[in-house]
């Protein structure tokens, strides 16, 4: 059996009547630039969320730069954020001309250890910047406490959480901007880059309009200077066709991750994703946990198997973050688990069978160690 780590062919086949309609739509009317569909999927995104604003940009990196950007953040301040995860969390911060600053990791959700917030503030800080990895919502309760006590902004990376909940709430929407990528792998994808920002404040999303669109209030009137950023519109036009399976589509992982669950337990050596109670997962990715992480990747591909490393270099490791002097061993938990980590193949039109082929090959790696 070959089982491929992400299969979009599969999808877009299920889907193609309806998004080449929408596509052709676009290019009949000669909409491409800020057009309806945009306006549109703005709404619609915005609605299922929960908040009143939703502004489409070009990448998740843009809506995590541009959210920093319009809340004024810039050259000497600091943004509390993780290492664990894709270098984008951290690079936007860079760009606006701030220092990232970083805190370690649970080693059981990935995310944020919100225990170790307090201690990594100092008089320049502005911003905490967590990230829902791999589909699971950080702790947002203690976050948000420790913002409001230090009057600092919260930014939310869900560029890996689309309909994912924290205590009944949509993630991305807690703190005074939550930020999506709908790269073509994700939960939500395009057929290229795209992203958007979403908040509930107006004046903040009417300044990242004007950040997306050469700093313009108005065509030719442009108060400040800024880069393209603008959400295509045959991106959104394909995104208005995903947005209404996306709950179904999050439900059937959801479903394959019990399933994972349920073929590994047993194997002490194998460490699944832990899902916290009050937390929905989403699983964009399904990320375990091995001491031979590499010998079972190798032996998974034998196999047929498709796997994937994220992220097996913390971002504080790689060289161009070389001069932030970030000590090595200083983020215990990030640098072990990112000798560890291993992503399973993990797609809404995954079958049972293929899940149960997984979980019997990595059974018979298991089996096949001294002392097993």
């Amino acid at each position: 059996m070959n089982i491929p780590f992400l299969d979009l062919k599969t999808q877009y086949r299920a889907l193609a009547a309806e998004v080449d309609d929408a596509l052709h739509g676009v290019m009949a009317n000669a909409d491409f630039i800020l057009g309806k569909d945009v306006e549109l999927f703005e709404r619609e995104f915005a609605a299922y969320c929960g908040v009143p604003h939703a502004v489409g940009l070009d990448s998740g990196i843009s809506a995590l730069e541009l959210a920093l950007r319009a809340l004024g953040i810039g050259p000497g301040d600091e943004v509390i954020t993780v290492s664990h995860t894709f270098i984008a969390t951290v690079s936007a911060i860079s760009f606006t001309g701030a220092k990232p600053v970083f805190v370690d990791v649970r080693p059981d959700t990935f995310n944020l250890d919100t225990r170790l917030i307090e201690a990594a503030i100092s008089p320049r800080t502005k911003a905490i910047l967590p990230v829902h990895l791999y589909g699971q919502p950080a702790d947002m309760q203690p976050i948000l406490d420790v913002a409001r006590k230090y009057r600092l902004a919260v930014v939310e990376d869900a560029c890996q959480a689309h309909g994912a909940r924290y205590r009944g709430q949509r993630a991305g929407t807690f703190g005074e901007a939550g930020c999506f990528s709908f790269y073509p792998g994700k939960n939500l994808g395009a057929y290229g880059d795209a992203g958007m920002l979403v908040t509930r404040n107006r004046e903040l999303a009417e300044k990242v309009r004007m950040l997306r669109n050469y700093g313009q209030s108005e065509k030719y009137h442009h108060l400040f200077l800024a880069y393209n950023h603008r959400l295509d519109t045959m991106q959104a036009a394909v995104l208005r066709v995903k947005l209404k399976r996306l709950d179904d589509w999050n439900a059937a992982r959801q479903k394959l991750a019990q399933r994972y669950r349920a073929g590994l337990e047993g194997l002490s050596e194998v460490v699944v994703p832990t899902e916290a109670p009050d937390r929905t997962h989403v699983y964009h990715l399904y990320v375990i946990q091995h001491p031979d992480r590499d010998g079972l990747a190798a032996f998974l591909r034998q196999q047929g198997i498709a796997t994937g490393l994220h992220y097996p270099i913390p971002v504080h490791r790689q060289p161009c973050y070389e001069s932030l002097g970030v000590a090595r061993g200083s983020l215990p938990v990030t640098e072990h688990l990112a000798l560890r980590i291993l992503t399973l193949p993990m797609f809404p039109e995954m079958t049972a069978e293929q899940v149960d082929y997984v979980c019997a090959q990595i059974r018979n790696y298991s089996s096949r160690q001294p002392g097993a």
